[in-house]
């Protein structure tokens, strides 16, 4: 995100993920001041309350959201057009959030087919906005072409170890959409705590709502809370994925529901970062009314057409029973509606075609993914040792793990997807998604720190197609970015790979 005082670099566009065409041009930015407005009208007028809020945020004044278009300077006009190609022309066959922008003396025009171009063309013009030589501030002129390359363009956050609130998880809202991405997962039940009112199941919040990972302080999110998030989510083109984590990870449903397990004793809170011990048991009586009442619950709560299951790490499974409670699973999934997503250990089992596997650790065999994408499911890359950024940036760093390695800011860009899977069909991947685990990390200021800037990395992957990505370009880009984190009050990673 860019605003005023912004440090410009007139020789660096600073745009973050590396569009298909830029040109800055010639003349002083577009100045933003009393005249500025943004016009909207029809189906873009959805979007302008977030332009107008943007735009806001950095003249400290309201910016006034008008329909008619009376031609005078200064206005930011929102368009939807049919078809505005990403080299600058048009064309219908554009993917979807393709979008257009210019900037010259008198005004700022986005245009896009759609409500998510637009979206992207106003993160586009969020990144153009710098200071002039009288102190105020300007819109730098430009014209830019864009398309995303996946349609799928992720982050997760892992609520359960620690928790994170519905503020923070705002600000990574806001992170996401100045990077064009357009997914956040919620990782809400694990081992150490459960973190989604589910009505149907109320023990399971009452009871370990309130454990974490060191016995620190817990939390969910209530039927309320998540809808909010996705109404949040929603205005910045982001679709919440929510994950209820089957059949492993589930110590703290075990807790809450000792009927779960065999015996009816039940088990203990876990507040440690062990993985791989718990499960559900097919055979017990009361697991599938358990796994129908929680989906059904989180599946009506739901606004986007995705649930999470989880599957990973489930240990002690054998691969007959595993394989019968996925089955169980995507069953309640299918009921409700919605599209399974799950970790890369349930191309294992059974999956109906448009089922999601997500890739997370490209050391195992993933020939089991390669067959899921050849039967129809679509895979999401989300590589360990390239988009894990929980794992430390270097040796001591004070938070995160280093189970993958270390990934530093250059490690998370330098990876091309359609490599990650042998024998992956190329229109199998759906797209790429970062990820942060908080076995470590309790603050916003830490989850931030973890992310920035390496989400702008991995942001980059998803969006831009290899032939647009280079380190050297990249390096100058997001250091221009640099100075408007510091302006929000975002904290990050100086990685002395970059000249800051």
């Amino acid at each position: 995100m860019s605003g005023p005082g912004a440090a410009a670099r007139p020789d660096v566009l600073p745009l973050v993920p590396a569009p298909r065409r830029a040109v800055a041009t010639p003349g002083d930015p577009l100045h933003l001041g009393a005249a500025t407005r943004v016009v909207a009208a029809g189906g873009a007028a959805a979007v302008g309350p977030l332009v107008a809020g943007r735009l806001g945020a950095r003249l400290g004044r309201e910016v006034p959201v008008r329909a008619d278009d009376d031609g005078r300077p200064g206005a930011v006009v929102l368009r939807l057009v049919p078809g505005p190609a990403a080299d600058g022309g048009t064309d219908a066959g554009d993917p979807p959030g393709a979008y257009r922008v210019t900037v010259d003396g008198a005004r700022a025009v986005v245009e896009a087919a759609d409500a998510d171009g637009l979206r992207h063309g106003a993160a586009t013009l969020d990144q153009l906005v710098v200071r002039t030589p009288d102190g105020g501030a300007g819109l730098r002129r430009a014209e830019v072409a864009d398309a995303p390359r996946f349609g799928w363009r992720g982050l997760h956050l892992d609520v359960a170890r620690h928790f994170h609130d519905a503020a923070t998880v705002r600000a990574l809202l806001d992170v996401a959409w100045s990077l064009r991405l357009n997914r956040l997962h919620l990782h809400l039940t694990d081992d150490q705590g459960w973190r989604i009112e589910v009505p149907s199941r109320p023990r399971l919040t009452e009871v370990s709502g309130a454990t974490a990972v060191d016995g620190d302080p817990g939390g969910f999110f209530t039927v309320a809370d998540l809808a909010a998030i996705q109404a949040y989510g929603a205005e910045r083109g982001i679709t919440v994925v929510p994950e209820i984590d089957l059949p492993g990870h589930v110590n703290a449903a075990l807790h809450a529901y000792p009927e779960l397990t065999p015996d009816g004793a039940g088990v203990p809170p876990y507040t440690g970062i062990e993985v791989g011990f718990s499960r559900l048991h097919a055979d017990v009586p009361a697991t599938a009314a358990f796994v129908r009442d929680v989906l059904a619950d989180v599946a009506a709560m739901t606004e986007g057409p995705y649930l999470h299951v989880g599957g990973d790490e489930a240990l002690t499974l054998e691969a007959d029973e595993y394989a019968r409670l996925v089955a169980i699973v995507a069953e309640e999934v299918r009921r409700a509606g919605k599209t399974l997503v799950g970790w890369q250990e349930v191309a294992r089992a059974r999956l109906a075609p448009g089922s999601l596997v997500q890739v997370w650790d490209d050391r195992e065999d993933l020939s089991a993914v390669a067959d899921a994408a050849r039967r129809g499911a679509r895979v999401i890359l989300s590589p360990a040792r390239r988009t894990y950024l929980d794992q430390k940036p270097h040796a001591g760093f004070p938070v995160g793990l280093d189970w993958a390695g270390t990934v530093e800011l250059r490690d998370a860009y330098e990876w091309e997807p359609a490599d990650v899977v042998p024998g992956l069909p190329p229109a199998a991947v759906a797209g790429v998604e970062a990820a942060l685990w908080t076995e470590t990390i309790r603050t916003r200021d830490e989850v931030l720190t973890m992310l920035l800037p390496r989400l702008a990395a991995v942001a980059e992957v998803a969006w831009s197609e290899p032939g647009r990505r280079s380190w050297p370009d990249f390096a100058a880009r997001v250091a221009a970015l640099a100075p408007t984190w510091d302006e929000a009050g975002l904290p990050w990673y100086r990685s002395p790979q970059v000249d800051w």
